[in-house]
């Protein structure tokens, strides 16, 4: 899907703040959209109006329910989000950037005392020159799914020395993207596995089944997308000796496995983290290529005024893949 330009408009000088309309979580499961002051840019800062934002629903759910495990900085109230894309619209000294630019932002820390965790899903946002990424206008409200695709890319590990998955367990928005990147790379066609079968459909050059009817036990590499602590014996009966397990989901659940049968095909396991800006150079240059697409991942879309509604679907339909929050239905405060 092609985006038509959009237009912005004037946006009004007010000194050393102004101010940002934001998705404001109080407490677990107590959303509200909030006016919040904040900076001007200063020198290698810009302003970044937000045209759309995603919903995740793995981090942003585990903040939702308040099962986010404790770390530094964690705390409410907060402002969630990491997938926005918006355009340049005031810069400060020294940077790169110019106004009018459409950047990718991975979130913002400019709302004082209200945490910014992640801090994208606000209409405006200010943050480090080096953190907007400039993307293609072409590429619109599809550059939302630009971190999770540099997520997926990031769990394949794609070079010489690393096989790509053969097999990939869930076909959500993340299991599409690694399938559809193992294959853009030049891998195999893998096998996805997907226990919804209104989820089974929508596959790219590869195949998609349900777990029971997959009879293989012999993979090499085995990627699970699902988040689901409780896997790990069944995807190790499934691995072939020195066989490896990538865990790229969020896991808010301890994780165990049995030994014995581990031991005999001495598994390796390895976990999958934060995506990596060259994780994020590569799958840019995938999509204006052409040889990622990301059509048909975006499934629903609300103006952000709608915000409750959007985080309750995306949450709780299967039918949803991505919900994202439009900002451009009401742009000035």
């Amino acid at each position: 899907m092609v985006n038509q330009p959009y237009n912005l408009p004037e946006f009004p000088q007010s000194g050393s703040m102004t101010e940002a309309r934001a998705v404001v979580f109080r407490q677990p499961r107590q959303l509200e959209i909030s006016q919040l002051p904040i900076p001007e840019p200063e020198a290698g800062e810009v302003l970044v109006e937000i045209g759309w934002c995603g919903i995740s629903t793995g981090t942003e759910r585990l903040l939702w329910n308040g099962d986010m495990p404790a770390f530094p900085g964690m705390g409410y109230p907060l402002v969630p989000g990491y997938e926005s894309v918006g355009w340049v619209r005031r810069r400060g000294s020294d940077c790169k950037l110019a106004e009018g630019d459409l950047v990718f932002v991975p979130g913002a820390t400019c709302f004082g005392e209200v945490r910014g965790l992640f801090g994208g899903a606000a209409s405006k946002v200010v943050v480090a020159d080096s953190r907007a990424l400039p993307i293609s206008a072409a590429i619109g409200e599809q550059g939302t799914l630009l971190a999770l695709a540099a997520t997926a890319h990031h769990a394949l590990r794609p070079g010489p020395d690393n096989t790509l998955p053969e097999l990939i367990i869930g076909h959500g928005v993340l299991g599409r993207l690694l399938a559809r990147i193992t294959v853009a790379l030049g891998g195999t066609p893998p096998i996805v596995w997907e226990t919804n079968a209104g989820r089974r459909e929508g596959a790219q050059s590869y195949s998609v089944i349900d777990p029971a009817e997959d009879d293989h036990q012999a993979y090499n590499v085995i990627l699970d997308a699902s988040g689901d602590a409780g896997l790990l014996d069944t995807l190790v009966a499934r691995l072939a000796k020195q066989g490896e397990i990538v865990l790229a989901g969020f896991y808010s659940e301890p994780l165990s496995f049995n030994f014995p049968p581990a031991f005999m095909r001495e598994a390796r396991l390895r976990i999958a983290a934060e995506w990596q800006p060259s994780d994020f150079a590569a799958v840019l240059s995938l999509v204006e290529s052409g040889q990622l697409s990301l059509d048909g991942l975006i499934t629903h879309r609300v103006p952000a005024e709608q915000a409750a509604d959007g985080y309750q679907t995306a949450f709780g339909d299967p039918a949803c893949l991505k919900m994202i929050l439009d900002w451009r239905e009401k742009t000035s405060c």
